[in-house]
């Protein structure tokens, strides 16, 4: 079972609660009180305790809760709690969170960091880069939280080692702050002590920038009643921007106002931050608006009132907000990576939720988002407060339970699969080298079936099987043989499946024999043998469109008399291609019965079998089939399955293939089509991968669109290929390879229920016998490499040397950059690949990317 365990008071989580019972039925579990939960010393990881629930309040579909009694307790995947510093519930919430076995969103000394001002403010300005407000810090001793030599911009740390005897040195930095230039466009300090005690209470003192004696004795006062840990703040009063405001309707005076900027952050697919909402509260000038004090309003309403009249000018700032407060959480949690178990509250503690409050400020006659501070909890319980206001007035609902649900689940669900024993049946090449690092980072316990004993993976592994399963007309047999294998080892595998498009029916066959679940072996068949799964899909003529709408005439080639009756059925121009090949290995256009003869007898004559080009299917034979030419643009759609439910699915879009070849060329994610296009498309592969009993996993599905709509060229029973994997984590953040681990696994995965994407990429294959010289000895390659180690290219290694040649040639490499818009992303990469060589007159990348439009 899948339990997310909440911890404490519901008040700032019901929301999620209610959210998370709609995705995931029962998972949801809210705690209310320390006898009804257990600690025991955990099976898996020594020195750690499980958490045991033998109450609590669960979350069905529909708002429904119920008090429920666990017998036997349910154990937590994943917790998190009202971990509020010195809060009423922070005694019990935290012992119980403390040094668990499972993901914690949060600990009692996470919060207490956070909530200290000094920490959090060093860490905003050294590491995220952000604007602080110009700060000067007197702390007591060496301060164990903080570095030795803390250095940050607009942040001063001065070290007493007793405030009683150190008057003359207090005095000394309080003048030279107020006297320094990073004060100069400010007329107001505040005193006020930081550190985790002082959380809400407003101690604070305001004095004029010239009241210097009087500031260093508010200073001197601070700190006689300081304790370890905690400091005493002198900070510039950064007052809100004051823009042009249009003329008043009354000519009563205006009183000047302060603007504070709330944002909430989780920490999403990947461990990237993703900023979930933002709520601003409006104050009097001269008093701190504080959460709480102050019902909360939206962002473009606020730069509104506060003369940001330009469309253009409100979506800049906050497009500057997503950035800074998503920097902000990725620089906390790296420090937080840094510090060690038990200053986290445990191994497996981290901070799941962040709330970052900003000051919009002019500085230099520009707008500039000051960082204010952070917090654990307030920034949470004012967003959802100004969700369930939008409600009242008729507003749709936000995103904001929904993304907080779907990080929680998520994060349940990678605990859950780890440890997990995985049968993998092959191993594929230097492309899939993916899944080993992936393997490691979940957890997993790879147990490999491999051809090639000799095979690199074979270090990487729990354990290596070798077994030569090439010939795969004889893959009845061979499954008894692994199945055998694996009995023989002591194994007992959890899942069993296949990345590596020439096994995945012996996957299936094995899966089968172990009792494991997966797609039955005969769809996996259909799907594999492509005029199979056209011809199967044309009796497929229920449904509105039937799947027969999107097949494909076709027909099966094994001898040149076969090219004769086929060309009496399939209209020409037609496409010729292996029955089960991959990688757009010999696919050709031919316009006429003799050449349709003339490349089958090329073909025949140059691929054997699989030792004459390994990898692209020719251990199922060297048949080929031919079918009708579909016009329109290319596109793949892969597509998480879960039990005939169609949980997630993304449409990547093709260049121009190089007829009369179909090898690709150039691709970008996402589409450019618009919505209801793309609809088209993943209602299309969808209704051909169950037609074809495909009702459980991950699949790609390449499609034509053309202006009668979507028309199947293949199924891919597994997941996508070449660079798919990756770019589908980095534009919308799931993870194909977990969500078919999950699947194997029987768990539905939890994927965005509406993905958003962060950037847009888009890439071009390069070929050896294209850019062999400009990657090799012109040294592009070590260029694209040292580019990548920057952030700055993605590169897709697909084979360590070109593979084939002539008209069998695969692309060995892919190369891909990213921007804030498709064109961004499209200029970005032909100026890569002019300057390194790889656009040319024979290769024009150009004319290839002019396609995304």
């Amino acid at each position: 079972d899948m339990t997310v365990c909440i911890l404490g008071s519901p008040t700032s989580f019901l929301p999620i609660l209610l959210e998370g019972g709609t995705r995931c039925p029962g998972a949801m579990v809210l705690c209310l009180s320390p006898a009804w939960a257990s600690r025991v010393p955990s099976e898996t990881s020594p020195g750690a305790w499980s958490l045991l629930l033998s109450r609590g309040v669960s979350f069905e579909a529909g708002g429904h809760s119920t008090l429920e009694t666990f017998v036997p307790p349910r154990r937590a995947n994943y917790v998190m709690g009202t971990f509020v510093a010195g809060g009423p519930e922070g005694g019990w919430v935290g012992e119980l969170a403390r040094d668990l076995d499972c993901p914690t969103g949060g600990s009692v000394p996470l919060a207490r960091r956070l909530e200290d001002q000094l920490v959090t403010r060093w860490v905003l300005a050294a590491r995220a880069g952000l604007p602080v407000p110009p700060t000067l810090a007197f702390v007591l001793g060496p301060r164990g939280d903080l570095p030795a030599d803390p250095v940050a911009p607009g942040v001063r740390l001065v070290r007493l080692e007793d405030p009683q005897g150190q008057e003359s040195l207090v005095q000394e930095e309080v003048g030279a702050f107020l006297g320094g230039t990073a004060m100069d466009p400010y007329s107001q300090v505040v005193v006020r002590p930081a550190g985790w005690r002082w959380r809400g209470t407003g101690a604070c003192s305001t004095h004029g920038k010239e009241e210097g004696a009087a500031v260093a004795q508010a200073v001197g006062a601070r700190l006689r009643g300081l304790q370890e840990e905690e400091s005493v703040l002198l900070e510039a009063r950064v007052p809100t921007a004051r823009l042009p405001a249009p003329p008043p309707r009354s000519p009563a005076p205006r009183l000047p106002v302060a603007l504070r900027i709330c944002t909430l952050v989780c920490r999403s697919w990947g461990d990237r931050p993703q900023l979930c909402q933002v709520a601003c509260g409006v104050g009097r000038a001269e008093a701190p608006v504080r959460h709480g004090a102050a019902l909360p309003q939206g962002l473009d309403s606020s730069l509104q009132q506060w003369g940001v009249v330009a469309p253009g000018q409100r979506q800049a700032l906050a497009t500057r907000l997503h950035r800074a407060a998503e920097a902000a959480m990725a620089a906390l949690l790296a420090a937080e990576a840094e510090l060690t178990p038990q200053q986290r509250g445990g191994a497996r503690a981290h901070t799941d939720l962040l709330g970052v409050d900003f000051l919009l400020a002019c500085v230099d006659d520009a707008l500039e988002l000051v960082a204010l501070s952070t917090n654990s909890q307030r920034c949470l319980e004012t967003c959802l407060l100004a969700e369930s206001m939008g409600r009242a007035v008729g507003e749709p609902p936000g995103d904001l339970p929904r993304l907080l649900a779907e990080a929680l689940l998520h994060r349940a669900q990678c605990h859950l699969v780890e440890g997990k024993d995985i049968l993998l049946i092959g191993a594929g090449g230097v492309s899939k080298s993916f899944v080993w690092d992936a393997a490691r980072d979940y957890g997993l316990r790879i147990h490999l079936v491999e051809s090639d004993p000799e095979h690199f993976a074979a270090g990487l592994v729990q354990t290596f099987l070798p077994y030569d399963s090439r010939e795969h007309r004889w893959d009845e047999e061979h499954a008894e043989r692994v199945t055998e294998l694996v009995r023989a080892k002591g194994l007992r595998p959890h899942a069993c499946l296949s990345y590596w498009d020439d096994c995945v029916v012996l996957a299936a066959l094995v899966c089968q024999h172990l009792g494991l679940r997966g797609s039955p072996p005969a769809a996996i068949r259909v799907a594999k043998q492509k005029s199979r799964t056209h011809q199967h899909l044309q009796r497929c003529r229920r449904g509105r469109p039937p799947p027969a709408a999107f097949a494909v005439p076709c027909r099966r080639l094994q001898s040149h008399g076969d090219v004769e009756r086929a060309a009496g059925v399939v209209p020409f121009p037609a496409v010729a291609k292996l029955e089960f090949g991959a990688g757009g290995v010999g696919v050709r256009l031919v316009e006429s019965t003799g050449q349709c003869h003339a490349h089958a007898a090329r073909l025949w004559r140059d691929l054997r079998d699989d030792a004459d080009h390994p990898g692209i299917g020719l251990g199922w034979g060297n048949a080929m089939l031919l079918m009708e030419y579909v016009p329109g643009t290319e596109h793949d759609v892969d597509l998480v399955v879960f039990e005939g439910r169609l949980l997630g699915a993304w449409v990547s879009d093709n260049g121009p293939t190089r007829l009369p070849a179909f090898l690709e060329t150039a691709a970008c994610l996402p589409s450019c089509l618009p919505a209801d296009r793309q609809a088209q498309l993943v209602r299309a592969a969808l209704q051909c991968c169950l037609a074809c009993g495909l009702r459980d996993g991950v699949f790609n599905v390449e499609l034509k669109l053309g202006p009668g709509g979507p028309r199947l060229l293949e199924i891919n029973p597994r997941m996508g290929g070449f660079y798919l994997r990756d770019w589908i984590r980095e534009v919308y953040g799931p993870d194909l390879l977990l969500a078919a681990v999950l699947v194997a696994l029987g768990l539905a995965p939890v994927l965005p229920a509406r993905p958003v994407p962060r950037t847009h990429l888009a890439g071009v294959m390069c070929l050896g016998s294209e850019h062999g010289p400009a990657l090799g000895g012109g040294g592009g390659l070590a260029t694209l490499q040292a580019l990548q180690d920057r952030g700055l290219v993605r590169l897709n290694r697909l084979f360590e040397e070109t593979a084939g040649d002539g008209e069998y040639e695969e692309p060995c490499l892919s190369v891909a950059c990213d921007g804030a818009t498709r064109a961004e992303a499209c200029v970005r990469l032909l100026g890569l690949c002019q300057a390194l060589g790889i656009d040319s007159p024979r290769y024009p990348v150009e004319h290839f990317l002019s396609h995304f439009k």
